[in-house]
């Protein structure tokens, strides 16, 4: 089986995120290649509607065969009831083939008598590089790709709305340095746990990595030193009506709490306070500095208890001639923990002062 990730603005840790799930939903992947912000990969078993279990991912097609019009011939392209449709085709090719998938498409729907139109990628997503890819926007009734040889169709697409929906209806928010469900979905992809398994967040806050988690059928145990984080925590996932069963939560200072065992950690940490303007570089060292303590405390506390990875999220401070990160080296010595290949993962935007580094460990 063949299907094409269009992934985020952050390719790196789409990716990341994608092999984790992978490995985690037990589907093995054969091989994959990297296009532009996109990645084809080649697997063992069938998906299906997987996408709003991903954070970084835009949309996910399937290959329907090589792009070629003798293979095109035996495929069904259209297989909805509307006669006049507009569709764009995604492009991770060279001109030439694009070009003459686009003209046989154009031929094809003309001898089916419909009504079909196709328009230009419009929209534009600015990647973590600064550099930006095109993307879908608009009504579109149907989507095609084209990458490399192989052509095929978009079968699933995340659905902003509804998450965007779910995240501003709940009780309680928190707009500054908050996670956002869509970071959330991919640290809890990171860890690799599964359903009915059981995450620990000992920074849980208002409970955005509990709710995602829940959302995945995953039981949860949050902590917070701040007991009003705590009954907001509670009060949002009664919200999304969860059954107490699958989840606890402690007012406590993770530094020191008992647990029962869990099988991942998986948290942001308070990484700061929103700032307007850069900070010398003296200061950003001192608050990478209290941070390394504190996380160093916390997981030497909780590490016991989980039989898991541990995934965090750490503060990538900008100053004037850089961005100030934690010492990871500092971190697995002290804590006698392993950094997982490929990571720590940075996460930020430009204009942001405080942005995050992500980081997997093993223990």
């Amino acid at each position: 089986m063949k299907y094409l990730f269009i992934l985020g603005r952050n390719p790196e840790l789409s990716i990341a995120e994608i092999r984790s799930y992978f490995k985690k939903i037990e589907n093995k992947i054969i091989k994959f290649e990297q296009n532009k912000n996109s990645l084809l990969i080649e697997c063992e078993k069938k998906i299906e509607s997987i996408i709003n279990n991903l954070g970084g991912t835009i949309a996910i097609g399937e290959v329907l065969c090589f792009a070629e019009p003798e293979e095109l011939e035996r495929q069904e392209i259209y297989l909805g009831t509307k006669n006049n449709i507009v569709y764009v085709i995604w492009d991770f090719t060279n001109e030439e083939l694009y070009n003459k998938i686009s003209e046989y498409l154009k031929k094809r729907f003309k001898i089916e008598k419909l009504k079909a139109t196709q328009k230009n990628l419009t929209g534009n997503l600015e990647l973590q590089d600064g550099k930006y890819a095109r993307i879908a926007s608009g009504l579109i009734d149907e989507e095609y790709f084209v990458f490399d040889n192989y052509f095929g169709k978009i079968i699933e697409k995340c659905d902003y709305k509804s998450l965007e929906s779910r995240d501003m209806g709940k009780p309680f928010r928190r707009e500054e340095l908050s996670i956002s469900p869509r970071l959330a979905k991919i640290m809890i992809n990171l860890s690799e746990v599964k359903e009915r398994e059981k995450l620990l967040d000992p920074f849980c806050g208002i409970g955005v990595i509990l709710l995602e988690t829940l959302f995945q059928k995953i039981r949860v145990i949050g902590i917070d030193n701040d007991s009003d984080a705590i009954d907001k925590a509670m009060k949002n996932i009664e919200w999304e009506r969860y059954s107490k069963e699958h989840y606890e939560l402690i007012a406590g200072d993770s530094r020191k709490v008992v647990v029962g065992n869990a099988n991942v950690i998986v948290t942001e940490p308070h990484l700061g306070e929103l700032l307007k303007r850069i900070l010398p570089e003296k200061k950003a060292d001192t608050m990478i500095k209290e941070y390394e303590n504190l996380i160093i405390d916390v997981l030497n506390n909780l590490k016991k208890f989980v039989s898991g990875k541990i995934v965090f999220t750490a503060p990538l401070i900008k100053t004037r001639n850089k961005r100030v990160s934690c010492d990871v080296e500092k971190i697995t010595a002290k804590t006698r923990l392993k950094l997982a290949n490929g990571f720590p993962i940075q996460e930020y935007r430009e204009s942001q002062i405080i942005g995050r580094e992500i980081f997997v460990l093993n223990r």
